[in-house]
């Protein structure tokens, strides 16, 4: 009776064990499906997808470049006549020391090297490619030049006196005095309206100045004084 009880008692023991381990078993099994399984809220990333540094992906990029764009003025070089202080591009094929931007002085000259001083004012962009071009060729062969007018400062007039913007203004299409008050933002507040006057230089050297009544021309009264603009007027508002 006892060795059947302490029989019965071993077959419990071990059968309890048995369970146990089942279950621990059982436990383990269902993490691992969980921790393999992609969670609803971030996506599965595999082992060899690693990013890379910030820096890296950021070398990969095209640099953006800061070099500006040339301006170029929107004038026909072969009709357009060259000024005081306009700015000029002069390129000379596959000879980088000699090609340059460079400013139309006073005097109506520009400076190049090996060539010196040059007269530009009066020529068209055209025709200062041949004069550059027939310098160039008793110190090389077959040059090939390039003018580009980058810069027009020489089509300005100037404005004076009671506006709210003086100074000078360029002229880059067709402008009458009206047209020059309204750019100049309008009158101050004691401004003489009826006493505006337009200083212009003609090819002698002589002063005209041209009355201009903003009172009548409003009014659509004595509208040839209206005049339209040109280079290197003066316009004044007492």
């Amino acid at each position: 009776m006892y060795s059947q009880t302490r029989a019965f008692g071993s077959r419990a023991t071990l059968t309890l064990v048995l369970l146990v381990l089942l279950g621990v078993w059982a436990h383990h099994a269902s993490g691992q499906d969980a921790g393999s399984s992609p969670s609803p809220d971030k996506p599965t990333v595999p082992a060899n997808s690693a990013q890379p540094p910030k820096d890296v992906a950021k070398a990969a990029q095209p640099a953006a470049t800061d070099t500006p764009t040339p301006r170029v003025a929107n004038v026909r070089p072969d009709s357009y006549i060259i000024g005081t202080d306009d700015m000029l591009s002069i390129n000379v094929w596959k000879e980088p020391e000699m090609s340059r931007a460079v400013p139309v002085r006073p005097d109506g000259m520009i400076s190049l090297p090996l060539l010196g001083e040059i007269k530009a004012r009066g020529l068209t962009p055209v025709q200062l490619e041949e004069q550059i071009d027939d310098s160039l060729k008793k110190i090389m062969s077959d040059p090939q030049v390039t003018v580009i007018v980058t810069q027009v400062n020489s089509l300005t007039f100037n404005v004076m006196g009671q506006v709210n913007r003086p100074g000078y203004l360029p002229i880059t299409r067709p402008l009458t005095v009206l047209d020059a008050i309204a750019l100049c933002g309008g009158f101050r507040d004691f401004a003489k309206q009826k006493k505006i006057y337009v200083l212009r230089t003609g090819p002698d050297g002589k002063q005209q100045r041209l009355k201009f009544n903003y009172k009548e021309v409003i009014k659509g009264q004595n509208m040839a004084q209206n005049i339209q603009l040109q280079p290197h007027d003066t316009l004044v508002v007492p």
